[in-house]
C-alpha cells in the first residue's frame, strides 16, 4: 500500500523536473513562439516510454508524446549522452513544426527513464512561410524527420542541424530553438539523476508505477459516476482549405461501469486538405477531456487512458492515411474532437459539461526576408452550469500565452493596431459564453501570410437552451480603407500598409436566459 502523502510528494518531484525543463527551454529559446508564447511541452517517461509526468504545458501534446518516445525506443539504441529527434506525425508526432527531442536517463549504467520535450518551430520548410500551409500532402508541409540521433555522446549532430537549418526560412532561429531543447533535456537528466541518487532507482521506479495506478483509479472512479449507456454527438469541420466543406466528426461514447469506449470511427473520410489528424490527436483529446472532468488532483500521466478504449478508423479525418496533409489537424481538428466528446458527455452528465468554447486556435503565420512568425489567438470559453465563460483566453487543446504587442513589434516589421476583447460575441444564456478577441496587425513590409481557422460558419454550440457564440471573421484592410472578408483558411501576399484583422469566436451560452 502506497502512502498517499508520499505519493503526492513524488508526483510533485516528477512534475517539478518537467517544469524546470520548461523554464530552461523558454529562457534559452530564440523564437518568440517558444520564448513568449510558450508553445512547448516537457515530460518524464519510464524506461518503457510510458508518460509519468508532464508540466502544465500543451494538452494536445499530452497523449501524443508517449507515442513518439515509443517510436524512438523501437527505432534507435540511445546510449548515455545521445538524444533522438523526430517530428513525423505518423510516428507519434502531431504536425511537422512540432519537433520532439528525446533523451535516455542512465544511472550507474542502467537505463531507467526518458525525458522529452516538444516545441513548435515557426518554420520547418514547406510551401508557405510558417509551415502551416493549405496543403494536400504531408510533403508540402515541410521537412519530415523520422527518429534520428540529433545528439551523439553529448555532441550535437552537426549534419542533422545543418539539414534542419537548410530546410527553414529562418535558420538562425531553428538552431537556437533546437539547442534550447537540448539544454532542457540536459537539465531534466541532471535533476532525475539527483533524485535517483537520493531515493534509489527501485524507489523512483516504484513511485512512477504507483502514479500510473493512482491516475487510473481516479479516472475509473469518475467514469463510474457517469450513467451507463451509449451517447452520441457530432459537429463539423467547416472546410479543408482546398474546396472541401462540412466534414462531420462523430463520436459514439459507451459507458459501462468504470470503463469508457470512445469511438470516433463514424467520422467522415479524410479530406484533401490539411485538417486531417492522426490517431495521436484523438488520444490526446480524449485524455484531456477525461482529465479535466475528473479534477485537478489527477496526475497527468498515461494511467488516465487505461480504463478508456479509443477507437478510430484508418482513412477518416481523425486517423488519416500516410501521406495525407495534417498540419491543421493538430490545431483545429483537435478542438472539434473535444467539442464532440464534451457534447456526448453533456447527454449523460449535463450538470458538469460546459458549452462549446471557440473551437479554433486561429492560427496566423507569416514570413518575409529572413523571418517567420507563428501564433494562435485566443477567444471565448464556453459557459458552464455554474459560471459564465471566460473571455479572451486560449481554450482546450492549446495552452499557450499570447505574444505581447511589444515583443511582436520588436521582432518583426509590424504594428499591432488593435488588440481587445470582442464585446458581445459570447452566446446568451443563463450563463453567458465568453467573448472573443479582435487582433489587427499592420504590415510594414511585404509578407506571405497564412491563416488556418474554424468556426467562421458553424458557430460554437450552446447547451441546455443557451445560444451559440458568434462566428469569427478574417478581414484584409487595404491601404485605401477597403475591407475584404477572407475565408477561414487562406494564404495571401500582404503589401506594406495593409492590415489583417482577426475577430475570434465567442463561446456558447449555457441554460435558458431568465426573462
Amino acid at each position: 500500500m502506497v502512502d498517499p502523502v508520499e505519493l503526492q510528494i513524488f508526483n510533485n518531484l516528477f512534475s517539478a523536473v518537467a517544469q524546470e525543463m520548461g523554464a530552461v527551454l523558454q529562457r534559452t529559446a530564440f523564437s518568440p513562439n517558444i520564448k513568449e508564447r510558450r508553445d512547448f511541452s516537457c515530460a518524464i517517461f519510464d524506461r518503457h516510454g510510458r508518460l509519468i509526468a508532464q508540466a502544465a504545458h500543451i494538452p494536445v501534446h499530452l497523449g501524443s508524446m508517449p507515442l513518439s518516445v515509443k517510436e524512438v525506443i523501437k527505432a534507435l539504441k540511445l546510449e548515455e549522452g545521445d538524444m533522438a529527434v523526430l517530428n513525423d506525425p505518423y510516428r507519434g508526432g502531431t504536425h511537422l513544426p512540432d519537433i520532439t527531442v528525446v533523451a535516455p536517463v542512465y544511472y550507474e549504467g542502467e537505463l531507467l527513464f526518458y525525458v522529452a520535450n516538444r516545441a513548435h518551430h515557426s518554420d520547418v520548410g514547406g510551401v508557405s512561410a510558417g509551415s502551416m500551409p493549405l496543403s494536400t500532402s504531408l510533403f508540402q508541409e515541410g521537412l519530415v524527420i523520422p527518429p534520428v540521433k540529433g545528439v551523439v555522446g553529448e555532441e550535437i549532430n552537426r549534419d542533422f542541424l545543418e539539414l534542419l537549418k537548410a530546410n527553414s526560412r529562418s535558420p538562425v532561429e531553428r538552431e537556437g530553438d533546437f539547442k534550447a531543447q537540448v539544454m532542457a533535456n540536459r537539465i531534466g537528466i541532471r535533476r532525475l539523476k539527483e533524485l535517483l541518487s537520493k531515493y534509489s532507482p527501485i524507489k523512483l521506479e516504484a513511485m512512477g508505477e504507483a502514479l500510473l495506478d493512482y491516475s487510473e483509479r481516479m479516472i475509473r472512479s469518475f467514469i463510474s459516476e457517469i450513467p451507463d449507456g451509449t451517447y452520441t454527438f457530432g459537429d463539423f469541420m467547416e472546410d479543408d482549405g482546398v474546396g472541401g466543406r462540412d466534414f462531420r466528426i462523430n463520436v459514439l461514447l459507451t459507458i459501462k461501469g468504470d470503463r469508457a469506449v470512445v469511438d470516433f470511427s463514424p467520422s467522415y473520410p479524410q479530406s484533401r486538405g490539411s485538417i486531417n489528424s492522426v490517431r495521436a490527436i484523438a488520444l490526446s483529446s480524449t485524455l484531456y477531456v477525461f482529465k479535466c472532468l475528473a479534477g485537478d488532483d489527477v496526475p497527468p500521466n498515461e494511467g488516465i487512458l487505461r480504463p478508456i478504449e479509443v477507437i478510430t478508423k484508418k482513412g477518416t479525418i481523425v486517423d488519416a492515411d500516410f501521406p495525407s496533409a495534417v498540419s491543421a489537424g493538430n490545431v483545429e481538428t483537435s478542438q472539434r474532437l473535444v467539442d464532440v466528446l464534451l457534447g456526448a458527455l453533456s447527454k449523460a452528465i449535463p450538470e458538469r459539461i460546459p458549452a462549446a468554447s471557440q473551437g479554433t486556435m486561429n492560427n496566423l503565420s507569416f514570413g518575409g526576408k529572413g523571418f517567420t512568425y507563428y501564433e494562435t489567438i485566443g477567444g471565448g470559453a464556453g459557459a458552464h452550469p455554474e459560471a459564465d465563460g471566460e473571455s479572451a483566453v486560449q481554450t482546450h487543446m492549446t495552452n499557450t500565452l499570447n505574444t505581447p504587442v511589444e515583443a511582436l513589434e520588436l521582432y518583426y516589421p509590424v504594428e499591432v493596431t488593435a488588440y481587445r476583447i470582442r464585446e458581445n460575441s459570447g452566446g446568451e444564456g443563463l450563463k453567458r459564453g465568453g467573448d472573443g478577441i479582435v487582433r489587427e496587425i499592420l504590415f510594414k513590409e511585404e509578407v506571405e501570410l497564412t491563416v488556418i481557422s474554424e468556426r467562421r460558419v458553424h458557430r460554437p454550440y450552446g447547451l441546455m437552451g443557451g445560444l451559440p457564440g458568434k462566428p469569427g471573421k478574417n478581414l484584409l484592410i487595404k491601404e485605401n480603407g477597403e475591407v475584404v472578408e477572407l475565408p477561414s483558411k487562406f494564404t495571401i501576399t500582404v503589401k506594406p500598409g495593409q492590415r489583417v484583422r482577426i475577430e475570434t469566436p465567442g463561446g456558447g451560452g449555457w441554460g435558458h436566459k431568465k426573462v
